[in-house]
């Protein structure tokens, strides 16, 4: 039986899961919005590993993937004046080891890139082999603005005044998800998010010319952090992250860009290093991204016939390089399971709930409480760190031995996906 889904969002989530649906039964009417007015294909560095390189594998979109990588050979440690304090190297996939870069590190918007285009061409090929149109649609500039359910479909109403029912909504908006909010309510929306206490905000500026391969690390006073990475390309990407200015940021996000960005200047304003050119940088880029870092956890992964899907459902958080994984397993599952059972979209969904959430304590395992070691307030702190990383650097690679990401869960097989690889 073929079933009328939406997906809301059309970041990595959306389209993976758009592209496994259809593959799994060419009839079903796929429609995926995205409230941007097209494809966001900005965004930062991201990884790819865990259960994110088997899902891709699996979709036979892996060597796509490694062609758009970038080329960022690891991390240093640096202090005010510049100076290399230490250097950790590459994580090989399928591996965890005491590094910032993966084997596979690629921009996020190559990656939505990617998927995106997978899925245009697999609908292309459908339709020419069925001899007919098939039912994937990608709707930009729109989103949802109320929803109801009854016992076997949602009702949805469109930010044009367009009402259409779906047999499924899946919610793949992100960690802010607004489909989140209209299907669970104010008070399972707002409890769901679990702050670690850290505010990000992410640009790019011009590269100069000794930014290389490697990524570089600073702290200030104050518990900031400053993180810069150019990975080869013309532009290096700056990441800010600040533990100790919360009363003076976690308001801040409902303001126009430019008073989020000057928010951000005055916090990191004397953190020394190169804050004159992040700064300068900062203040005429066009990419700026800020939000308050935090955990999306919730009791229940659906409503009745809605569903989350990545973020929007279990966000991990940036510090855990796991959310790309989150999001490609979860889409891979939860196309397995619908699939699987067919016209019994409720059970579908108490199965993917069900076989995900293992996997989804796994990618949310992130020791909160000793993320401040890593944002000292003072000097004495900072040198103390310092000293510990540079120890670390000595010793890790003469102590290493193959350890793997994950000795838990394992990728379910669904044959019903009818996947090649």
């Amino acid at each position: 039986m073929s079933l009328n889904v939406l997906i809301v969002g059309a970041g990595v989530c959306g389209p993976a899961l758009a592209m496994l649906l259809q593959g799994s039964n060419p009839d079903h009417n796929i429609t995926v919005v995205e409230r941007f007015p097209e494809l966001r294909t900005a965004g930062q560095q991201i990884d790819l590993k865990g259960g994110a390189v088997d899902v891709l594998k699996k979709m036979g979109l892996l060597s796509d993937m490694k062609s758009r990588c970038v080329n960022e050979l690891g991390l240093e440690i640096v202090d005010s004046n510049g100076k290399q304090l230490a250097t950790f190297g590459i994580s090989p996939a399928g591996e965890r080891r005491m590094t910032l870069t993966s084997e596979y590190e690629i921009m996020r918007g190559d990656v939505v890139s990617a998927l995106y285009e997978a899925s245009l061409k697999q609908n292309a090929k459908l339709e020419a082999e069925r001899g007919k149109p098939t039912g994937l649609t990608y709707e930009f500039g729109k989103t949802l603005t109320d929803l109801t359910q009854s016992d076997n479909g949602v009702n949805v109403t469109f930010s044009d005044g367009q009402t259409r029912r779906y047999d499924l909504v899946v919610a793949a908006d992100g960690q802010g998800s607004r489909t989140r909010r209209l299907a669970f309510g104010k008070e399972a929306n707002d409890e769901a998010l679990n702050s670690i206490g850290v505010h990000a905000a992410y640009y790019s500026i011009p590269r100069v010319e000794d930014e290389g391969e490697l990524a570089r690390a600073y702290n200030a006073p104050g518990k900031k952090m400053v993180l810069t990475r150019t990975s080869g390309r013309p532009v290096t990407q700056v990441l800010l992250f600040s533990m100790g200015d919360g009363e003076k940021l976690k308001d801040i996000y409902k303001e126009p860009i430019e008073k989020q960005k000057e928010a951000f200047a005055e916090v990191f304003k004397d953190a020394g290093w190169q804050s004159d050119r992040l700064m300068g940088g900062l203040s005429k880029c066009t990419d700026f991204y800020a939000h308050e870092l935090g955990q999306i956890k919730m009791k229940q992964l659906y409503n009745d016939r809605v569903v989350l899907l990545g973020d929007a459902g279990y966000c991990p958080s940036p510090f855990t390089g796991m959310g790309t994984a989150g999001c490609l397993v979860g889409a891979y599952v939860l196309a397995g399971e619908l699939a699987r059972h067919g016209n019994n979209v409720p059970g579908a969904l108490k199965a993917y709930e069900e076989t995900a959430r293992p996997a989804i304590n796994e990618i949310q395992e992130l020791p909160i409480k000793s993320l401040g070691i890593f944002f000292p307030s003072s000097q004495l702190g900072i040198w103390i760190l310092r000293n510990v990383m540079w120890a670390v650097s000595k010793i890790e690679p003469l102590t290493r031995r193959s350890q793997k990401e994950s000795q838990g869960w394992k990728l379910p097989e669904y044959p019903e996906l009818n996947l090649t690889s």
